[in-house]
């Protein structure tokens, strides 16, 4: 699961008003170089909830060069940050882990791309 998949979703358990965002625990993460498109970065960026982003990518380690707050134009030119970005949101694997519903406690499997 990719950590741009894991920006986007949230818990539909019964009774669950916010259900964002899903606490991540991995146990095998696996980094796959994918094409750089700046492009694609830049226009992603205001779809994603950034504190959220940053959180769990200093979690598993992958957060280097990632800035704290987006600026307010939302549009980034500096590559180097770009990249940081697209390595965080597109090259980083979660294998194996769980993922768990901030209100419920409840706890969804990763297990190798799969949600059980």
């Amino acid at each position: 699961m990719k950590l741009l998949t894991h920006n986007m979703m949230k818990s539909h358990c019964k009774g669950v008003i916010n259900g964002f965002p899903l606490k991540l625990t991995h146990s095998q993460i696996e980094t796959k170089e994918i094409e750089f498109n700046p492009d694609f970065i830049n226009r992603i960026i205001s779809r994603l909830e950034w504190s959220a982003l940053v959180e769990v990518a200093n979690q598993l380690g992958v957060g280097e060069g990632l800035p704290e707050m987006l600026p307010e134009s939302q549009q980034i030119d500096d590559e180097d940050t770009l990249k940081a970005i697209h390595h965080a949101l597109l090259e980083v694997d979660v294998i194996e882990g769980e993922l768990e519903c901030p209100e419920t406690g409840r706890k969804f499997i990763i297990n190798k791309v799969f949600l059980i």
